[in-house]
């Protein structure tokens, strides 16, 4: 998911700022930027822990459970945290005067091209000989996560359901945006709050009036419509993106935030351990969606004030530039250097861990590529903002 926030101005920027890098300068975010490659690692070990398809490395029984447990809700604790991430920086970075269709344009730009390029990868390495046109079709437009359909809204390249929700938050930002800077803000909080209870009570609903059949591959806890409009319905995670956005008023507004960055990281911890003993579809999202909504302006306001943050290092924030093509090549990755090592060859636990370590190395290479060749030259070519005046 592509979440860089875009210039703005930034309450409180000191005079000469901007001569240094990386700094919280004209909107930027590099500690964010940085958290965004520890999200899409942890997708990247939800999917490598995976027995069905057999993409778990490790012969133990012992180790590939206790693998298979430790990541299994870390790809869902990935995804809330890059929808309320969104939220946040668009709404951070935007300008007045901007018009709608240079926003659809700039953000269309910066995600479709590596879709196009993923999709044709995954159709041919991946999914291609089982895929029909009427999964392939609706994944290629980003209408998919509208079709409670499973081998349609996780067909082609899974991980593309996401782009699907993005795409509709985009198209509604601005309206959104007219919205929530309508808010007083002194309401800001509350408005947060009742949105927050809102992510939390869909599962709930879900339950209570959804049918519990027919039920998900692989034996999970629920069925396909209660998974789907808990977790992949657009209308239902644009209340993560709105979340996002109303946490970025309540910064930008001067809103009393008085958070700190370790205790929100705490939370996030406790919250995926709690989501392990919790009735699953509460473990898709409504379990992290506060400790996240915290987190994500606490290490905005570190950038801001200029605070020590290892995640604005270089590397890290290197890493949090590919961290969308890594996000959208891992699985097709994880596949097929599983496919070269043999499908149903299993390992040691440290030739496991060298194997996944090889996994990550592979994918990450793939997505600076992609990174390089396609995302950068579309967003710089077709995406570029043009000259707005306040």
């Amino acid at each position: 998911m592509s979440t860089t926030a875009e210039p703005a101005a930034i309450p409180g920027e000191r005079a000469g700022q901007a001569s240094r890098t990386p700094r919280a300068v004209h909107g930027r975010l590099p500690s964010l930027t940085g958290l965004r490659f520890i999200a899409a690692l942890l997708v990247f070990g939800y999917h490598s822990s995976l027995a069905l398809p057999a993409l778990n490395p490790f012969a133990s029984h012992h180790v590939a459970d206790g693998y298979r447990r430790l990541f299994s809700n870390a790809g869902w604790a990935g995804v809330s945290f890059f929808f309320i991430l969104s939220g946040f920086v668009l709404t951070w970075s935007a300008r007045p005067g901007d018009r709608p269709r240079h926003f659809w344009r700039r953000r269309f730009f910066k995600i479709y091209p590596n879709h196009l390029v993923t999709w044709a990868l995954a159709l041919v390495l991946l999914t291609g000989a089982a895929t029909q046109w009427w999964q392939a079709v609706p994944n290629l437009l980003l209408v998919h996560a509208w079709v409670p359909v499973f081998s349609v809204f996780l067909g082609v390249n899974p991980p593309s359901w996401s782009l699907a929700c993005e795409l509709f938050f985009y198209l509604c930002f601005p309206l959104f945006l007219h919205w929530i800077k309508r808010i007083p803000r002194e309401n800001l909080w509350r408005w947060a709050i009742g949105t927050a209870a809102a992510v939390i009570a869909v599962p709930t609903l879900a339950y209570l009036l959804l049918p519990g059949n027919p039920p998900m591959p692989e034996g999970s806890p629920a069925s396909v419509w209660q998974y789907w409009s808990v977790y992949m319905l657009p209308p239902v995670r644009a209340l993560d993106f709105v979340l996002g956005m109303l946490m970025a008023r309540i910064v930008l507004t001067g809103v009393r935030f008085g958070v700190k960055p370790l205790p929100a990281a705490v939370a996030c911890v406790a919250a995926y351990a709690l989501s392990l003993y919790i009735p699953w579809l509460y473990a898709l999202d409504a379990v992290f969606v506060i400790p996240m909504a915290l987190l994500i302006p606490a290490i905005a306001i570190t950038d801001v004030s200029d605070r020590p943050s290892p995640l604005r290092s270089r590397p890290m924030v290197w890493l949090g530039e590919v961290s969308f093509a890594f996000y959208m090549v891992h699985l097709i990755l994880l596949n097929v250097v599983r496919k070269l090592l043999g499908p149903h060859r299993y390992f040691s636990t440290a030739t496991g861990i060298g194997v996944l370590l090889l996994e990550a190395l592979a994918t990450l290479g793939v997505a600076w590529l992609i990174y390089v060749a396609v995302e950068r030259p579309a967003t710089k070519r077709w995406g570029r903002s043009r000259k707005v005046t306040a």
